[in-house]
C-alpha cells in the first residue's frame, strides 16, 4: 500500500450519522483529488434511497463468503445477522491514486485496520448527542423497522460507544454543520503535506 497515504476510519453506532458525514466530506471541493471513499460489501437488504455500488455493494451471503475465502476482503464483521466487509483491492487502488481513503466501518473492523496499519490509520468515532436522539433517528430511517430491531441497534450502540475512548478523535453529531466542519479539519490536518484546512 502507499506508504504515505492515510486510511481514515470512521465508526459510530447505527443512526449516529457517520455515513452522512463521510459523504459530505468527500463532496467538499477542497478534497478533490486528495480523498476517496471506500464502498463496503454487505449482505443486508437495501434501505429506501440507497443505491448499489454507491452506498454499499449489496451481495449474497454466499458471495461474501467466497470473497472472504479468496482473501479479497481486508476486514469484515457480522452485525445484527448481516456481514459487512471492506474490499482489499479497492483500498489499495484508492491509495495509489489519492492521498487518503475513508472507511465507514464498525468498531471491530476499525480495530483490525488500526492494528494492520498503525501508522496509516486515523480513527474517528461519531457519537450521537444522546441515546434518546439515537432512538429517534433509527426509527425515522425506515418505517418498517420493528421495535425489536430498534432495541437491537440501541443495545449494540451502547456497547460501541464504550469503545469511543480508544479512537484518535471523537465528534458529537448534534449539529450536522458543526460536526462535518470538525471532521473536515481532522482529515485535512492528517493528510500528507497539508497544514490547515482551507475549504468552505
Amino acid at each position: 500500500m502507499k506508504s504515505q497515504g492515510r486510511i481514515f476510519v470512521i465508526s459510530g453506532p447505527s443512526g449516529s450519522g457517520k455515513t452522512t458525514l463521510a459523504n459530505l466530506l468527500i463532496q467538499d471541493p477542497a478534497f478533490k483529488g486528495k480523498l476517496a471513499r471506500s464502498v463496503s460489501f454487505t449482505t443486508r437488504k437495501r434501505r429506501t434511497g440507497e443505491k448499489n455500488k454507491r452506498d454499499y455493494f449489496f451481495i449474497s451471503e454466499a458471495e461474501f463468503k467466497r470473497k472472504r475465502k479468496a482473501k479479497k476482503i481486508l476486514e469484515w464483521t457480522r452485525y445484527l445477522g448481516y456481514y459487512y466487509g471492506t474490499a482489499k483491492d479497492a483500498v489499495e487502488e484508492c491509495l495509489s491514486r489519492f492521498q487518503g481513503i475513508v472507511l465507514c466501518i464498525d468498531v471491530v473492523g476499525a480495530a483490525r485496520v488500526k492494528k494492520m496499519f498503525p501508522r496509516m490509520a486515523v480513527s474517528i468515532f461519531v457519537l450521537p448527542p444522546s441515546i434518546k436522539e439515537l432512538r429517534r433517528r433509527i426509527k425515522a430511517r425506515s418505517s418498517s423497522t420493528t421495535e425489536e430491531e430498534i432495541e437491537g441497534r440501541l443495545g449494540a450502540a451502547k456497547l460501541e460507544i464504550k469503545t469511543a475512548g480508544v479512537y484518535d478523535y471523537r465528534i458529537v453529531n448534534k449539529d450536522l454543520k458543526k460536526a462535518v466542519a470538525g471532521l473536515k479539519k481532522i482529515v485535512w490536518k492528517n493528510l500528507p503535506d497539508n497544514k490547515e484546512y482551507q475549504g468552505a
